[in-house]
């Protein structure tokens, strides 16, 4: 159960989503229903169909920065890229360097607009620790100058159409560093024809960081040190939420991000408080879910802390036949890819 390699699967790279389809629901659903071992499939649109009246839909709604920016050492005039990882204070950032370039402490990079940084520390990760010198302001800054950062396995450069679509309709608190992407199969008009259903609509926040795509290196998952996400759980949220759970409605997730945040805030019994901070919770197999019925999620790398997650939910073995399904009836994967459903 603890052994990585359990988790690791063989993925044709053609499966590996490059551009988002034209329609976001049009995405197709993998549903497992744990409860009798069924696997089926149909189009994200028809996901309304397993709600009922009363109960929760919970977003994530993170907004994603263009938090990829590029400038020159002022020491050797080499282009440096840098990727926005958190931000510790008012312009100090923690930033990862694309690898191959010696940055070292007291270097300063020079940006557009003469714009610049100082290299003040390093992590126990190997970032650095970016202070900016920018008399706008610095959100406003990386809006016009930033790139989107797509993940690594996009392989080819963003464009004006990921600026809208690798972002979620409700994207609304920036911060994300990647796209809750269980989230990009909404429409507006679904989310509107679940709401005149009679389904509740909650919001909270996770910024989503790089940390998400870093695979499990050691043999046993219990080696893993899981990388730490700033979350939100308003008030307003967590009171809606308990009221459904009282009233024996169900609670569908929208994303890995929605249930790390959810069973951080809760207490043994399911019960969801208003808090905020930083998690590191680590979920895998055995782990005992309390706050969520079911999940929405898309399809996740090999080795990754989020198919353990998922694995955790349903079972490793299902998950693992959902998977070989997926291959077979060549779903498309990862960011861009179609949506699982778990029941």
């Amino acid at each position: 159960m603890y052994d990585v390699s359990d988790y690791d699967f063989i993925l044709p790279k053609k499966l590996i989503a490059q551009k988002p389809l034209s329609k976001r629901d049009s995405s197709r659903l993998l549903t497992i229903e744990r409860q009798n071992q069924t696997i089926n499939i149909s189009k994200f649109f028809e996901i309304e169909r397993f709600f009922k009246k009363g109960d929760i839909l919970v977003l994530n709604e993170t907004k994603v920065i263009p938090a990829r920016i590029f400038g020159k050492s002022e020491r050797n005039s080499s282009i440096i890229e840098m990727l926005l990882l958190k931000e510790i204070e008012e312009n100090v950032w923690e930033v990862m360097v694309k690898p191959g370039k010696k940055i070292r402490i007291n270097d300063k990079i020079l940006l557009e607009k003469g714009v610049c940084c100082l290299i003040r520390g390093v992590t126990s990760y190997g970032n650095r620790i970016a202070v900016f010198d920018c008399k706008d302001n610095f959100f406003d800054y990386i809006e016009k100058f930033g790139k989107i950062p797509l993940p690594p396995y996009i392989e080819r450069q963003d464009n004006l159409v990921d600026k809208k679509r690798y972002q979620t309709v409700y994207a609304k608190v920036p911060g994300a560093v990647a796209a809750p992407t269980a989230g990009l199969h909404f429409t507006k008009k679904l989310l509107g024809t679940l709401t005149a259903k009679g389904v509740i609509i909650v919001k909270i926040v996770l910024h989503v960081g790089a940390g998400t795509f870093r695979p499990i290196k050691s043999k046993s998952i219990l080696d893993h040190k899981i990388h730490n996400e700033f979350f939100e759980v308003p008030k307003c949220s967590a009171d809606l939420i308990n009221k459904a759970k009282e009233n024996g409605n169900k609670i569908f997730a929208a994303g890995t991000t929605v249930v790390r945040t959810l069973e951080t805030v809760s207490d043994k019994n399911g019960f969801i408080k208003a808090d905020n901070g930083d998690t590191d919770i680590f979920i895998y197999p055995g782990y005992n879910f309390k706050a969520v019925d079911h999940i929405i999620t898309n399809f996740h790398l090999p080795k990754s802390t989020l198919i353990l997650l998922i694995s955790a939910f349903s079972s490793t073995e299902l998950i693992k036949e959902a998977y070989e399904t997926a291959i077979e009836k060549k779903f498309r994967f990862y960011s861009y890819g179609d949506a699982m459903l778990i029941l």
